[in-house]
């Protein structure tokens, strides 16, 4: 894109950051989607109502579909299908005796484990097959940068 950075204006830096950027944005998406249409077992919608279990403990449908932002019907039809292979658990709400908190089984969990791994061998094959030694170094370099961006 730009090797002198150093000698550009503010400008000039600002265009380039914005460029680098919507690139970053681009490839990391398509990189996601691949990878994970090689990889996951679960849809990804199911797949982020159990990460959301996983990460927050039981909540209601309600409180899941507002998350997703999609309709109760969906998260409750979509939790169906998740309770039917053994991945969620109904159970009754403590708090309130009328609702019903949906919790993440230890089948689910392993579930979304499995997931997670196949995309790992998916990356590591790619990373292996695709890239040469300095280009594995230097991939390497781009977690710690990456993540300060967040």
């Amino acid at each position: 894109m730009a090797p002198q950075i150093r000698e550009q204006t503010s400008e000039q830096k600002q265009e380039y950051a914005a460029a680098l950027a919507e690139e970053l944005r681009l490839t990391i998406g398509r990189l996601i989607r691949r990878t994970r249409a090689q990889a996951d077992d679960l849809p990804r919608a199911r797949a982020e109502s159990l990460t959301r279990l996983e990460a927050v403990g039981p909540q209601t449908i309600a409180q899941l579909a507002a998350h997703r932002n999609v309709r109760h019907q969906a998260m409750s039809h979509s939790l169906g299908e998740l309770e039917r292979r053994g991945l969620v658990v109904r159970e009754p709400d403590p708090a309130d005796a009328r609702a019903v908190l949906i919790r993440l089984t230890r089948e689910g969990r392993e579930a979304l484990e499995r997931d997670r791994q196949a995309r790992r061998d998916v990356l590591a094959a790619a990373i292996l097959e695709r890239l040469d030694d300095d280009e594995r170094a230097l991939l390497g370099r781009l977690p710690a940068l990456l993540k300060k961006l967040v």
